[in-house]
């Protein structure tokens, strides 16, 4: 069961995000990178901080345009890390940073982010998590999982009996058309 689907409608935080974003197919390059980045930074925190500090988190890095984030060095990190807009996890910051840097390789052989995700559907959540732990860096089962039920490849973001759930549908999520 969904618990999300519960709290969220009406949650002036977590509402907005439940009603129009989570579960809801998406290819665009910055917004999956800013996606799996969220996700990282929501490693081992509640979801609700993240969402908060969203706003921060994507003006400190530059709206997560990837080619940006990739060419950030030294400077960049010492900048990030005294922001207090931010997650301030070195570990977390490293691992975006580079992650941009691997976004350009899959970029450079599949198009896009988002080609090379299409390009490994379908798969198992096992399969998933397998994939994305040797293609990028600090990617946990939980973060694989909630990225890719997020931009609608794995089903799980809403109950069937939740409202955004049939909304959702007509924009045919990766996991509708697995079965």
């Amino acid at each position: 069961m969904n618990w999300y689907c519960d709290v969220a409608p009406g949650h002036p935080v977590h509402g907005p995000y439940h009603d129009t974003e989570y579960g809801f197919p998406l290819d665009d390059e910055r917004a999956l990178f800013e996606r799996l980045s969220l996700e990282i930074f929501q490693a081992g925190l509640s979801w609700l901080i993240i969402l908060k500090r969203r706003e921060g988190l994507v003006a400190a890095f530059d709206r997560f345009e990837p080619d940006v984030v990739a060419a950030y060095g030294e400077a960049d990190v010492a900048r990030l890390l005294a922001d207090a807009r931010i997650i301030r996890n070195r570990r977390k910051v490293a691992a975006v940073i580079e992650n941009a840097r691997r976004l350009q390789a899959l970029r450079a052989a599949h198009g896009s982010f988002a080609a090379w995700i299409a390009a490994n559907h379908p798969r198992s959540k096992e399969a998933w998590i397998k994939l994305f732990k040797e293609t990028f860096v600090f990617m946990g089962a939980e973060v694989v999982n909630e990225f890719l039920m997020s931009i609608g490849y794995l089903p799980g973001a809403h109950r069937e009996d939740c409202p955004v759930f049939a909304r959702i549908r007509p924009f045919g999520p990766a996991w509708a058309k697995d079965g």
